[in-house]
């Protein structure tokens, strides 16, 4: 043989290792991916309310989805931090998925709070409806994706009430009381109007707030407020039904990208199924927490129908986005979507 036939022998012997030696190296690589486990913490800043009760449902379903591949972990009742910790967590990747209503993310896009406008929808199941309107998924689960963070789910929670440690059973009787709202301009300005001080507070300082006299009351759902015993402390809590509280499913986006593709997969799939799939479920929660709460000694009080009128008058005159271009165009958007899920 000379020199020239053997170097071309030579050649292609290597040539052939070099390619064996990366086809083993991909399938030890893809096997290695597909052998480890992704944690998956979620966190919730309530206690069996909505938030956490999806947390849990979504937690069960990745893991059953990816075979045990992604470990969820709940964290009910901001185990994590007050929910500003929560989301700053998310961005940065040390949780890996959030469920809060998307007022608080205002931080982030302030067309997350639309969903807050008061008098948006008029009963849970046009809420309902809503929330899977695809022009309203779009707009909401994109708005923090240049912010650490991928939309994933969206869905109602429940409605939104006053709890306070003195009755409020007339519309006059909110005037002078400083009251916790979400961080939003919508709750702001809708506080503002009914003549109370709107006070910003993560739900987890709301209990030790009321008891402290720092204020009088807060808005938040009775799923929440009994899920947390505040029955203990506050007894009343006033049906206004001045507003939903929606969810938002937030995923770490440093986390997202991590994952493989197929697990990436059944992360978005999930989540989008798991927030449908929930419905009858938290209308169930919802009439449970009404029980419990009257069984503690809390009672629940409506407004006289004449003022319930009235307060939705005042509210609808709260023209808090026309001052914000872009929050007007989203609240055009969501105000639409609301009107053709009636």
């Amino acid at each position: 043989m000379n020199f020239s036939a053997f170097r071309t022998l030579t050649s292609k012997s290597y040539a052939s290792r070099l390619l064996l030696a990366l086809a083993l190296a991909l399938t030890i690589g893809t096997a290695r991916a597909q052998d480890k486990t992704y944690v998956m913490k979620i966190t919730a800043p309530t206690q069996n309310a909505s938030p956490d009760t999806y947390a849990r449902n979504y937690a069960a379903a990745v893991e059953k989805e990816s075979g045990g591949r992604i470990k969820a972990e709940v964290y009910p009742a901001s185990q994590l931090g007050s929910i500003p910790r929560q989301i700053e967590g998310t961005q940065f990747g040390a949780i890996q998925c959030a469920v809060i209503p998307p007022e608080f993310f205002v931080g982030v896009d302030e067309r997350f709070e639309v969903l807050a406008a008061p008098g948006l929808v008029s009963s849970v199941v046009q809420a309902q409806r809503m929330a899977t309107d695809p022009q309203v998924q779009k707009l909401m689960l994109g708005l923090g994706a240049d912010k650490g963070l991928r939309g994933v789910g969206l869905l109602l929670g429940e409605p939104n009430q006053i709890i306070a440690k003195t009755a409020i059973r007339h519309l006059d009787d909110i005037k002078g009381k400083k009251i916790r709202i979400f961080a939003s301009d919508f709750q702001s300005t809708t506080f503002k109007r009914l003549g109370a001080t709107p006070v910003a507070m993560s739900l987890g300082d709301v209990l030790p707030a009321i008891q402290q006299g720092a204020i009088d009351g807060a808005t938040g759902g009775v799923e929440a407020f009994a899920g947390l015993h505040f029955y203990d402390t506050a007894k009343y809590i006033t049906m206004t039904h001045h507003a939903a509280i929606f969810l938002v499913v937030e995923v770490s986006r440093k986390w997202y990208d991590s994952l493989p593709a197929d697990l990436q997969e059944i992360v978005d799939r999930t989540a989008a199924s798991v927030a449908t799939a929930i419905n009858p479920q938290l209308d169930e929660l919802e009439k449970r927490a009404i029980k419990t709460w009257s069984n503690n000694g809390g009672e629940l009080i409506d407004l006289p129908a004449d003022e319930q009128t009235e307060m939705f008058k005042i509210l609808a005159s709260a023209d808090v986005a026309k001052t914000k271009p872009n929050v007007q165009a989203a609240y055009e958007l969501v105000t639409a979507a609301a009107q053709r899920a009636q």
